[in-house]
């Protein structure tokens, strides 16, 4: 028979005077954002394959006016900038998750965790960047490289 300190019981509840278990805490946020971010992550992505390989012409058809001619629409600019966004929240938390089973020590959870945060925050701020000023007739380009919206240069 195994007790609440008993080290084969990993996930017995730790003792403690007053303990509670509470159902609103950030853990539990956190779990379900995981499952909802991810089936909304899988329409976006499987949305976004399709568009570009199947719809698109396959991967040979990408190229810069391709995805040119997709970010002059604000839908795509606002499903790519979703997709971003969840992508890397989603993996963040997951990596999160990660580094508190993992990390033994307080200070290293620290920093990777301060690591992480920092990393995402980056890979966002860059991405959407990108994403809203992204130029789709820029001066001075060749000709056949720009979709056909452009005017002629």
């Amino acid at each position: 028979m195994t007790t609440i300190a008993d080290p084969k019981a990993p996930r017995a509840p730790r003792p403690g005077p007053g303990r509670r278990v509470t159902r609103g805490n950030l853990e539990l946020a956190s779990w379900v954002f995981m499952r909802v971010s991810g089936v909304v992550l899988v329409i976006l992505i499987f949305g976004h394959l399709f568009v570009n390989l199947v719809a698109g012409g396959g991967v040979k058809a990408i190229d810069f006016a391709f995805v040119a001619g997709k970010w002059a629409d604000l839908r795509w600019r606002v499903w790519d900038l979703l997709m971003l966004w969840l992508a890397m929240v989603h993996g963040t938390n997951g990596l999160r998750t990660i580094i508190n089973d993992y990390a033994e020590k307080s200070a290293t959870r620290l920093w990777l965790k301060v690591l992480l945060a920092a990393s995402a925050i980056l890979v966002v701020v860059l991405g959407t960047l990108v994403i809203f000023t992204f130029d789709p007739c820029p001066v001075g380009a060749a000709a056949g490289t720009l979709p056909s919206f452009c005017p002629a240069p």
